[in-house]
């Protein structure tokens, strides 16, 4: 459980960056060049490429080189991992929600009475 936990701590603090948001955005699309993606940010090639490795070591892309050119890829299996636990939270809010909703019912009928 813990490396469960340790991974997700990664792949929040991966997504809790805009520009690496919008290079999952872009990654969404296919497959991308890292100069392809790297464009529409107004930054140096060595400060942008900390952005993928970190993307990259929270395990939410896979870079492959081909001759000199680096693509990265989506990788699913990470955003499962934040499905399920998003999922677990949501059930977890949904069982609070209702148990109050029923409290206030509950409540009501007295105050009626």
């Amino acid at each position: 459980m813990e490396n469960y936990q340790g991974q997700l701590d990664g792949i929040f603090q991966a997504l809790a960056d805009p520009t690496r948001r919008a290079v999952l955005s872009r990654l969404g699309a296919g497959p991308a060049s890292i100069s392809e993606l790297a464009k529409p940010f107004a930054m140096a090639l060595p400060s942008f490429m900390k952005h993928i490795h970190l993307l990259e070591g929270s395990g939410l892309i896979l870079t492959r080189k081909q001759g000199r050119v680096r693509t990265c890829a989506i990788e699913k299996n990470q955003f499962a991992l934040v499905e399920k636990w998003l999922s677990a939270q949501h059930a977890i809010w949904e069982g609070r929600t209702d148990r109050l909703e029923q409290f206030v019912t509950a409540q009501q009928r007295e105050d009626q009475k």
